[in-house]
C-alpha cells in the first residue's frame, strides 16, 4: 500500500515518513496553469469607443395644483372653476410639451364621488401624471 513497501523482510512494518511526490507533482501542474492563464488576464483587446456628450435636462414640468374642498368645489391653482372648465383646462394641460404634473389635492370631508370623478376626467384629458399631495401627521 502507500504506507509499506514489498520486501523480502520478515518485518512489515508501515513507513514512517509522508510520501510527498503526489502533493509536489499537484503543486507543479497548478503552478503551469498560473503561469499559462495570468498573461492571458492582463490581455485587452483595443477598441475605438463611440463618443458621447450628454447634457443635463435642467428643464422641470411645470406642476398644477388642483384642489377639492369638503363641499365638491374645485380650485385649479387656487382659482375657483366650475366641472365644465376643468375639462377645458385639463384638455389644455394635457396638450402642452411638456405635459404638466397633476397635484390633487382633497379635503378630508369630500366624497369619493367627487375625486372619482375628477381622476376620470384627468385620464379622460390625456394626463399621464398625476399624484396626490397630503398632509403629514404630527404627533403630539
Amino acid at each position: 500500500m502507500a504506507f509499506g513497501h514489498f520486501s523480502d523482510d520478515s518485518t512489515n512494518r508501515p513507513m514512517s515518513q509522508i510520501n510527498m511526490i503526489p502533493l509536489i507533482d499537484v503543486m507543479l501542474v497548478l503552478l503551469i496553469i498560473f503561469m499559462v492563464t495570468a498573461p492571458l488576464l492582463t490581455h485587452a483587446i483595443k477598441i475605438d469607443l463611440p463618443k458621447a456628450s450628454t447634457q443635463v435636462n435642467r428643464e422641470k414640468p411645470e406642476t398644477v395644483t388642483l384642489s377639492v374642498d369638503g363641499a365638491g368645489n374645485l380650485y385649479w391653482n387656487n382659482t375657483p372653476i366650475t366641472d365644465e372648465q376643468l375639462v377645458a383646462q385639463l384638455g389644455e394641460a394635457a396638450r402642452r410639451t411638456p405635459q404638466p404634473e397633476l397635484h390633487l389635492r382633497a379635503d378630508q370631508l369630500t366624497r369619493y364621488q367627487k375625486l372619482a370623478e375628477v381622476m376620470s376626467a384627468a385620464q379622460n384629458a390625456g394626463i399621464v401624471k398625476m399624484g396626490f399631495i397630503t398632509q403629514p401627521l404630527h404627533e403630539q
